[in-house]
């Protein structure tokens, strides 16, 4: 793993797990056209570059403007007065703001930006960290389904933010499919994947059916299934079984979309989005500006398909992805921040990672983001073993 420690007198981004940088989505035009105003590290000198850092820093730490005496007195050798100036040129290229006239500076969300992808430096968690995360959610007895619940309540209590965790989606191929009677009324529709899963749903049966209707539904729906995913094949099958109806005993067909419907498992079949720890927005909202945001947020966690697309596009990454504000159009407005990365299951047949997940932590755009990010990580990471 390599981790990023600082500028190095040229501009670059993060590189974190097996990402080449972190966090950047397709932006919106409007987006787009501030960061296209906003400067790079590659124009900004030593004092600047300094100035620059220790705002953020500060910042980040205590979620306050920062004047230019604090920095003076926080280890940035230049006056007061070359410090204001160095200010000012910073707030002209879009990288600060003023809350007030007469307040300090606080990273604009392009600032923000830039100090994550340039000057941000990450470390690693300790092992004993490591060992207390596994401990959470490899507790004996616990099911992979309460693993992740224990996973957004964890990231929730060590970073600070919400946790959010999005539950896997199995889309392998279909490598066996059988209807076995259990008695007059009851059947076990089992459902073989190619990855080694094996899906098993209690069943009605009609009665009076037959062995031979049970053997006759199994073979349509093998030699249509096989190697295919349930997901894609779903709907053509059940279209093709309007016109299959005159072919097939009716008692087959009709076990054949009980049987669909089963498998559908309805909302269990949807992809579903786990929130933990919404009470730690409120922590430090103090202002009625802080809370009008948290407020805001709060509106922006009930838009649970909106957030899901969020996690969608950090499954198409391979490490830790970040947005700050503007650059998720749900936060636009709450201006928070989102850590999350994809966790990943190995395919059975080719032994190689498919992305089945997403987790991650959302909050104020001021998230500790050298402590979270390899939090996200490691428990992204661990989850996926579990899922092996």
């Amino acid at each position: 793993m390599l981790l990023f420690k600082g500028w190095r007198n040229r501009q670059h981004f993060v590189k974190y797990g097996n990402t080449d940088h972190i966090g950047r989505m397709p932006h919106s035009p409007r987006f787009q056209s501030l960061m296209s105003s906003a400067a790079s590290l590659s124009e900004l000198d030593e004092r600047a570059r300094a100035v620059f850092r220790q705002i953020v820093e500060t910042y980040l730490e205590t979620g306050e403007p920062v004047g230019s005496r604090t920095l003076s007195r926080g280890g940035v050798h230049l006056s007061p007065a070359s410090i204001r100036n160095t200010m000012q040129d910073l707030s002209a290229l879009g990288l600060l703001s003023a809350p007030h006239i007469s307040a300090g500076r606080l990273p604009t969300h392009q600032g923000l930006r830039l100090f994550v992808d340039g000057l941000l430096e990450i470390g690693d968690l300790s092992d004993q960290a490591k060992q207390d995360i596994e401990a959470r959610l490899t507790a004996k007895g616990r099911t992979f389904d309460a693993a992740l619940h224990e996973a957004g309540n964890l990231l929730s209590g060590l970073a600070g933010g919400a946790g959010l965790v999005m539950t896997p989606v199995f889309e392998s191929g279909v490598k066996h499919v059988e209807f076995i009677s259990l008695g007059a009324d009851q059947a076990l529709a089992v459902l073989v994947y190619d990855d080694g899963r094996v899906e098993n749903r209690l069943m009605p049966l009609a009665p009076g059916t037959t062995p031979s209707v049970l053997t006759e539904a199994s073979n349509y729906l093998n030699a249509r299934l096989k190697g295919r995913s349930l997901g894609e094949e779903r709907s053509i099958l059940k279209a093709e079984l309007d016109t299959e109806r005159l072919r097939l005993d009716e008692a087959a067909a009709a076990l054949i979309e009980a049987g669909l419907a089963v498998w559908s498992g309805g909302d269990q079949g949807k992809r579903a989005l786990i929130v933990r720890g919404r009470s730690n927005l409120l922590e430090g909202a103090e202002t009625l500006e802080d809370l009008e945001r948290v407020r805001s947020l709060f509106d922006d966690l009930e838009q649970k398909e909106e957030l899901i697309d969020l996690l969608d596009d950090v499954m198409g990454a391979q490490g830790v992805r970040i947005f700050i504000g503007a650059e998720s159009k749900l936060f636009s407005l709450s201006g928070s921040a989102v850590i999350a990365a994809p966790y990943m299951m190995r395919e059975s047949r080719s032994g190689g990672p498919r992305v089945v997940g997403a987790i991650g932590v959302i909050g104020p755009t001021r998230l500790n983001y050298a402590r979270i990010i390899p939090l996200v990580d490691y428990t992204a990471k661990l989850l996926g073993r579990l899922l092996d």
